[in-house]
């Protein structure tokens, strides 16, 4: 892979405004989070060979806040993923969600996720890992957080990252992955997967899973789950037998309301647990 440089990348692209083309016509169950008390909006984030815009939502008063890194969905940093961080600064925490696809496209313009999917293709897992590390920094420096109480969360492509950057960052307090896949080939881009490093890993991750999830097959989740065993992390993974890929994503028809609230408080108890 040839190294980007700061001559040949300048992310010119900017944050989703509403949902992504992709994800049309978006249900009437979508929840809409309110910015009251909050600072939140779009940030720039200084990273190895440029920068790259982010969504930021903090409590609007205070300091030392928690840091949770919101990773997206393939369809990019769109609004639903924007009301997620807002989610997490009501309950205290700086949140904050960097757009992980500028170098390689604007997704959240595409109208086909056939589209999409190349564009996702070429983003290198190495990229990924350097990104999220500098967005920690940034939110340590400017943003009034705590770089010792780091905690992150993904849905879908992002609840794959989610494993790989607890593998990746030994520092994370603890991590919770919504049905991020689990197993796949070794390619340059992506060389490893959440099943190869479960073994070795250390930061407690909680695991999502939907029993009905057509692309993320069950005797996939068990393969993770045993190879957890090995680990010291004392990592979990939860399957909601009835529901499918994309069960918290409440402006999709793929959103089961039940098994969203639950993973939800699932999640707070978790980040609680282990120090966040």
């Amino acid at each position: 892979m040839k190294e980007i440089t700061r001559r040949n990348f300048i992310a010119t692209a900017s944050l989703a405004t509403g949902f992504a083309l992709a994800v049309q016509p978006v249900t009437a169950k979508v929840i809409t989070t309110d910015s009251q008390g909050l600072v939140a909006g779009a940030v720039k984030i200084p990273v190895a060979d440029g920068e790259i815009p982010a969504y930021r939502a903090q409590p609007a008063r205070g300091e030392n806040f928690p840091i949770v890194l919101v990773i997206q969905e393939i369809f990019g940093v769109h609004e639903h993923i924007q009301d997620i961080t807002r989610r997490f600064a009501k309950l205290g925490y700086l949140a904050i969600a960097p757009e992980l696809f500028v170098r390689q496209g604007d997704v959240s313009k595409l109208s086909n996720i056939d589209e999409i999917r190349p564009i996702v293709a070429k983003v290198p897992d190495a990229q990924v890992l350097s990104d999220l590390d500098a967005t920690v920094a940034w939110a340590a420096k400017s943003a009034q957080g705590n770089a010792q109480r780091v905690g992150i969360t993904g849905f879908c492509w992002g609840g794959r990252i989610t494993w790989l950057y607890a593998a990746h960052n030994p520092q994370v307090k603890a991590g919770v992955a919504w049905y991020g896949r689990l197993v796949g080939n070794a390619t340059e881009l992506q060389p490893t997967h959440p099943v190869d490093i479960a073994a070795k890993l250390k930061v407690p991750v909680l695991g999502l899973y939907g029993g009905k999830d057509t692309g993320i097959t069950l005797d996939t989740v068990e393969q993770m789950r045993d190879r957890l065993k090995s680990s010291s992390s004392k990592s979990q993974i939860i399957v909601y037998p009835d529901a499918p890929h994309a069960f918290y994503a409440d402006y999709r028809p793929s959103y089961r309301e039940k098994e969203a609230k639950d993973g939800w408080n699932r999640l707070q108890a978790w980040f609680k647990q282990h120090g966040l």
